[in-house]
């Protein structure tokens, strides 16, 4: 027992159970409402090295399950890493692929040793360093180093090379030169461009062709080979990308860059049979599952898009973002807190907050169950209206926003009616002047009552793991998938 940060009774968790809640909402060195960001990473690398101790096997299994299918990028990288800190001296096998396995972009290696560096200085374990080998290997290409070994970068390719000291992957008979090359570039030499790197020849050709020449090569065949990106266009140029610029690149642009370019495809003037193109894409149920963009990803894009061409669009994708919503039978209960510690950003890079979050996903089990009463709270609570034909969108747009107290146990205690179910999306930062009631003791027993916690603070309003009482957490729906199973009897302990 301990109390919120709000000083109502709080309730403890396990350390596996703590580091997942924490992991699967952590912006590593962002603040939040209630922690400093010194403060949360702290917390966290001590959970990872308490269960890299304890439990390595579930380590290895959390960590990968978090980078691909929660969708989370910085809290794996320095948990693989806190993990081969404590497992590599004892030791313990499999640090090496706990490290590979949560690289999966190729700026990442870079980053792994700045973590690391910066933190523990140039003694490197070999797991450590035999890891990052590997996922060198696996993402150094002539267009990933195009992409990301820029001077922006604390650690260029070059440098990691150094480091690690990969070995050429068998089957990439190039990869040797393109090392080779990532070398001379990092250290200032000068350099021959082999036949076997056409990508980086084209575009040094491409730079060497005069300013008021280039907007007349955009779509050109060298231009294809070139490996252009959106973002070096633009700089290529000297100049604005219009519309022509624009559908030049589109076709090797990434989902996410496509995402959050549509604002500027309709300030450029983008074409209706283009957009409806980019439309259709971005509404493809395999290109947004291989996306891993966070739902909330798409509730941002249609606020900051000025044309409706895009809406249908986005609310098809974000309902496919949202597969992992289970239709749930009886009846239930849905609370979305919106008091003002839900307010805090989950990220330094995004306007988004926890109550947009609680929102969409709110709103998106809403429309999936046979039965639902919605319903927003702070220290007081509203039913929210919606049809069963409704965009989550749309449903998202009639809730209060972030004010007020958190006062959980009387929203629960208000509008449960024999439900079958009821599902609590807050930060479990109950306020204690509402005389610490436990909010999941208004609700029966043989009731189950599932907590789904996007904020990963250290003491929840209520127990979790036995009986009835539950808590998930995230920015994806995956958890979503362990309610149906939890009812049916079976094992769901984590969705990995």
């Amino acid at each position: 027992m301990g109390a919120t940060f709000e000083g109502a009774p709080g309730y403890g968790r396990d350390a596996r159970g703590e580091l997942f809640l924490l992991s699967v909402v952590n912006m590593v060195g962002e603040d939040t409402f209630y922690e400093v960001a010194s403060d949360r990473d702290a917390r966290f690398r001590a959970l990872v090295g308490d269960v890299a101790g304890a439990d390595p096997d579930w380590l290895g299994r959390f960590l990968p399950w978090l980078r691909r299918e929660a969708h989370m990028r910085t809290a794996p990288i320095v948990a693989a890493l806190e993990a081969a800190r404590t497992m590599a001296p004892s030791g313990v096998p499999g640090s090496r692929q706990i490290v590979s396995s949560v690289l999966q972009r190729a700026d990442e290696p870079g980053e792994a040793l700045a973590y690391w560096m910066s933190r523990y200085g140039r003694a490197i374990p070999k797991p450590v360093k035999r890891g990052i080998a590997d996922a060198v290997r696996r993402l150094y290409t002539e267009r990933s180093l195009l992409k990301y070994d820029t001077d922006a970068k604390g650690f260029r390719f070059g440098d990691v090379i150094d480091l690690v000291h990969p070995t050429p992957a068998a089957d990439k008979p190039w990869q040797g030169d393109l090392f080779a090359h990532a070398l001379d570039r990092r250290h200032g030499r000068e350099n021959i461009l082999p036949d076997s790197l056409p990508t980086l020849r084209a575009r040094r050709d491409l730079m060497g062709i005069p300013v008021e020449l280039r907007r007349g090569l955009v779509g050109g065949d060298l231009f294809r080979l070139s490996g252009m990106t959106w973002e070096a266009l633009a700089g290529w140029l000297q100049g604005p990308m219009d519309a022509h610029a624009w559908e030049s690149v589109l076709p090797d642009m990434g989902y996410m860059a496509r995402l959050r370019n549509l604002r500027n495809f309709d300030d450029a003037g983008v074409s209706d049979e283009v957009a409806a193109a980019v439309a259709a894409q971005l509404a493809d149920p395999e290109q947004v599952a291989r996306s891993r963009q966070l739902p909330m990803r798409f509730l941002s894009a249609y606020r900051a898009a000025p044309s409706l061409r895009w809406a249908h669009a986005l609310e098809t994708a974000l309902g496919h973002s949202l597969g992992n919503v289970p239709q749930l039978s009886g009846r239930t209960l849905i609370l979305v807190d919106q008091s003002w510690s839900m307010s805090g950003q989950l990220s330094g890079r995004s306007q988004l907050t926890c109550a947009d979050a609680a929102t969409v996903f709110g709103a998106a089990l809403a429309l999936r169950c046979v039965d639902a009463d919605l319903v927003q709270f702070d220290d007081s609570s509203a039913r929210v209206r919606f049809r069963r034909r409704d965009s989550i969108l749309r449903i998202v747009e009639r809730f209060w926003g972030p004010r007020g107290g958190t006062n959980t146990a009387e929203a629960v205690r208000s509008w449960y009616k024999r439900h079958d179910r009821v599902v609590i999306v807050t930060d479990e930062q109950t306020w204690g002047g509402y005389h610490g009631q436990e909010p999941t003791r208004q609700v029966p027993a043989d009731v189950p009552v599932y907590t789904w916690n996007l904020a990963g603070y250290r003491h929840g309003h209520g127990p979790s793991g036995g009986g009835n009482r539950h808590t998930f957490g995230g920015l994806t729906d995956q958890a979503f998938r362990m309610v149906p199973l939890l009812e049916a009897g079976r094992n769901a302990d984590w969705p990995f």
